[in-house]
Parts: structure tokens; C-alpha cells; sequence
């Protein structure tokens, strides 16, 4: 009868702790580019020059010293050139004073285009009246002339119930504001180009502003 051999036992294995959980420090935006200073530059219309030349000190404060980036005109180029700085706090922010700049050259006031120096889901959507359809002569002239209303009493209705800001510049639209909000009001102005009574637009406005309150 063969014998039995006898069983060997492992010892228990002891589990090492786990390593203390690494702490990164948030990157600085020079860092996130490899040391590399990131540029952007805004085209300035020749309508526009004169109003930039203006408000400039209203422009850069914000800019210069909120955002941490600097800002400067290039009078050669008729650009202004934005970079970051070593103590830019975040890479965005360069985009964000980009899309401020720009909001300006489209007409938007500085108050206005200031929102989006202060607020992540704020946009500029531009389109033109040939986008929605073509008129030429006169009826475009009247259309334009329905987008305003009397007094600009159309826009305003517009702007207050969506809660944007519109620019209307010859026959180009510029909107400012929240995406669903922008996506009512490029509904109601192009209603408008298709030839829409404004009081048609003005009911539909109505339970558009009653939702959008509901939301919020």
C-alpha cells in the first residue's frame, strides 16, 4: 500500500498597501504647450476700426487682466494678436478672449460680448440672408426691414424672449447667446425672411419664452 505524502501549505501571501494616490497640480497653460506661447489673431473690419480705436481700454482691461493674456493691435496688419503669458491660469481662457474680440468686430457691444469672457456655453452664430433665401432688390430690403420691425421693435422682441443679442449688418445675422436659445431665435428671424407677419412670430415667441422660463 503506497504511502501517503503529506500536504504541503503555502503560507498566507501579505498583501503590500497600496501606494499613496499621486496629487497632480493642475497645469498652467505655457506648461500644457510644452513651455510653447500660443497665439491668436482677429481680422479687424474697416467699419470696425474706428469703434475698436475707442473702446481699446475696455477691451484690453478685461483681457490683460482678468484672463491673464496679452493683447495688443497690430496697426500694420489691422489685427489684434492675443498670447499667452507664463501666468495664464488656463489654456482656454486665450480662446475665450478670441471669441470676445471677435464678438465686437461683429457689432456686439462690449457688455454683451463680454458674456463670454464669464460663461462656457455662450456662442456667436452667424448666417446670411441668401442662407435662408434668395431675394435681391426690394425684397431684400423689406426683409431686412422685418427683421428690425419699427424702431428695431422686432429685434428687441426677439432678443428679450430668447434671451441673445442680435446684430443685424446689411444682409449678414450674427446671434449671440445659449445654443438652444440661438436655435429659437434663427427660427423666428428666418420665419421673418420668409415673409412671416410679425405678429405671427411674435404668438409663436410667446409660449417659446413661457418653456425657456419653465427651465431655468
Amino acid at each position: 500500500m503506497a504511502e501517503s505524502t503529506p500536504m504541503e501549505i503555502q503560507p498566507a501571501t501579505v498583501t503590500e498597501p497600496m501606494p499613496a494616490k499621486p496629487i497632480f497640480k493642475p497645469l498652467k497653460a505655457h506648461e500644457m504647450s510644452d513651455g510653447k506661447v500660443q497665439f491668436r489673431k482677429v481680422s479687424v473690419p474697416s467699419n470696425r476700426y474706428t469703434p475698436l480705436k475707442k473702446a481699446w481700454l475696455d477691451i484690453y482691461t478685461p483681457v490683460y487682466d482678468q484672463m491673464k493674456i496679452d493683447i495688443r493691435m497690430n496697426l500694420k496688419a489691422r489685427k489684434v494678436e492675443l498670447k499667452t503669458r507664463a501666468d495664464t491660469p488656463d489654456v482656454s481662457n486665450l480662446q475665450k478672449s478670441a471669441d470676445f474680440v471677435h464678438a465686437f468686430m461683429l457689432g456686439f457691444d462690449i457688455p454683451d460680448a463680454i458674456s463670454l469672457l464669464r460663461m462656457d456655453e455662450l456662442y456667436v452664430e452667424s448666417f446670411e440672408i441668401k442662407d435662408v433665401k434668395t431675394l435681391k432688390g426690394e425684397h431684400q430690403s423689406r426683409a431686412i426691414g422685418r427683421l428690425s420691425g419699427k424702431g428695431g421693435k422686432t429685434r428687441f422682441a426677439i432678443e428679450n424672449s430668447t434671451k441673445t443679442r442680435i446684430v443685424i449688418a446689411d444682409t449678414r445675422i450674427h446671434i449671440l447667446g445659449a445654443f438652444s436659445n440661438i436655435k429659437v431665435a434663427r427660427s423666428s428671424l428666418c420665419s421673418l425672411i420668409m415673409g412671416s407677419p410679425a405678429g405671427k412670430v411674435y404668438s409663436k415667441l410667446r409660449g417659446v419664452s413661457e418653456r425657456l422660463a419653465e427651465r431655468c
